[in-house]
């Protein structure tokens, strides 16, 4: 039986970036009809191999060959030629434009005459109708859910001819339920022929949808495998070159804790970042999950608590000291990138007389205690004096997590608020962010976890919330919630 030739080669591809080897002769294939897994933690050397696919950077070495053609470097108008069409975690999308305005942009020119609409509508319709991706082509994008938006995004690609789709992390803001839509779609595309390359930090995802997983660390291709000869433990592994053990949900042992903060009947913000009437009671000692879509307000909980936002209406009580936070942005707002690791690791605590004279700040102190979090918190590369934009993702969600939960006295924060503490980082980093939240939990502090992953939320939440549209649910013991019900919650539904 003749075998068909690979959709796509890449052949011994090689980046560097100055002293950085970030791609070191990778090289992988894809034939039409296949789901490749692409793992690796984060710095593994992932997003620089993709960027190279869809031309945004260029090999030092190696070549790329697309259904049997070479493809010139560094052009990407040569990659969407040649059908590659990528899904980012983040959309692209035009809020103010139609489903139809947004898939064509770029395509023809904008003001086109009634007639290339009409074509372009019935084109549209023709693939979405082909790959069952349900689509009202005049719906305003900013109306639309995040599962909507994610299925204009893979018709962006589809409609120009992609055969060859890469999908970043394509399950990270979506209800259970909108999962599985999508991988009822990518069972549909790859019978019809697509190539799909999958990247995803959840393990038991990659698993079910690839057929083969090509495991990168290093930058080096350090593993290939079918995918029903792994293991989810073989292929965190492969990832990080040790064993990973996850924390396990293991409810806290006390009940009746004493009330740390409450909310009641909280109103605050507009817009969909707002809350509507919200109660909340967090408890010492007991990790209380939010679950829920990004931009349903969960970030005005977290600046409420956190003391960045006003409330409008209801009541609040909040300790009056030791709250910290583990801000959703950890570039934006989590660190002042061109400082150094140092200063960043007290920014949140120059008030106190550990690190203060007067208006003067006791330097000598302040980076005894920045070299106490680098040390107890592992956090690798970190000189006291490099900027901390030059940390990897993981090891800056360490150095954050380190300010949050190591005061200068040693003591434990009563109150830490814990906003997507876990997003974008790897197996590794992931098990060690979820162990440090559960000691904080054992050693007494009332931690609210606002998480879109609802593994995380299932295993460590003691009890668990669900955000739509500004509301909140009742706050139930883990047990009483399913991730059914959860996901119906997500999406609006009542719990």
């Amino acid at each position: 039986m003749e075998v068909a030739a690979p959709v796509l080669r890449m052949e011994r591809i090689t980046k560097r970036f100055g002293a950085l080897l970030a791609n070191d002769a990778v090289s992988l294939q894809l034939a039409a009809g296949e789901v490749l897994g692409l793992l690796g933690e984060n710095g593994a050397g992932k997003s620089t191999l993709v960027s190279i696919l869809f031309g945004h950077y260029v090999p030092d070495e190696g070549r790329i060959e697309v259904a049997g053609h070479t493809l010139p470097p560094g052009q990407p108008r040569a990659a969407l030629a040649a059908g590659i069409g990528m899904v980012h975690q983040h959309f692209t999308l035009a809020d103010n434009l139609s489903v139809l305005e947004n898939v064509v942009l770029g395509t023809e020119p904008f003001w086109r005459p009634f007639t290339q609409r009409k074509a372009a509508r019935a084109r549209l319709l023709e693939v979405a109708q082909r790959f069952g991706l349900a689509v009202a082509p005049d719906a305003l994008v900013g109306t639309l859910s995040v599962g909507e938006r994610q299925r204009v995004e893979i018709l962006k690609a589809l409609y120009r001819g992609a055969r060859i789709l890469i999908l970043d992390e394509p399950t990270a803001v979506l209800t259970p339920q909108e999962s599985e839509a999508l991988f009822a779609t990518l069972g549909d595309m790859v019978r019809q022929g697509l190539a799909i390359i999958f990247i995803s930090h959840k393990l038991a995802e990659v698993q079910r949808v690839a057929q083969r997983v090509v495991v990168l660390r290093g930058g080096r291709v350090v593993a290939e495998a079918a995918t029903s000869t792994t293991t989810a433990a073989q292929l965190a592994n492969w990832m990080v070159g040790q064993d990973v053990a996850l924390p396990q949900a293991r409810p806290s042992a006390v009940a009746d804790r004493p009330i740390v903060c409450s909310l009641q009947d909280v109103s605050s913000g507009d817009g969909r970042e707002r809350l509507a009437g919200v109660s909340l009671e967090l408890r010492a000692g007991e990790i209380t999950a939010i679950a829920g879509v990004s931009g349903n307000g969960q970030l005005a909980l977290a600046e409420l608590l956190c003391g960045m936002r006003r409330a409008r209406s209801g009541q609040m009580k909040l300790p009056a000291s030791g709250i910290a936070r583990v801000p959703e942005d950890r570039h934006g707002t989590g660190v002042v990138g061109d400082l150094p690791v140092w200063e960043n690791a007290v920014s949140e605590r120059l008030r106190s007389p550990a690190f203060r004279r007067g208006p003067l700040v006791r330097r000598q102190a302040a980076r005894a205690h920045a070299r106490a979090i680098v040390q107890a918190f592992d956090v690798r590369g970190a000189g006291l004096d490099v900027p901390a934009r030059s940390l990897s993702g993981g090891n800056m969600q360490k150095l954050i997590l380190g300010r949050a939960l190591l005061a200068p006295d040693g003591g434990t924060p009563r109150l830490i608020v814990a906003h997507q503490p876990t997003w974008g980082l790897d197996v590794g980093a992931v098990a060690y962010v979820q162990q440090q939240l559960l000691a904080a939990r054992d050693a007494g502090a009332a931690v609210l976890l606002i998480s879109d992953d609802l593994d995380e939320v299932l295993a460590l939440g003691d009890r668990i919330a669900v955000m739509h549209g500004g509301h909140l649910t009742d706050a139930r013991p883990a047990p009483e919630w399913t991730r059914e019900r959860i996901g119906l919650a997500m999406a609006g539904a009542p719990a």
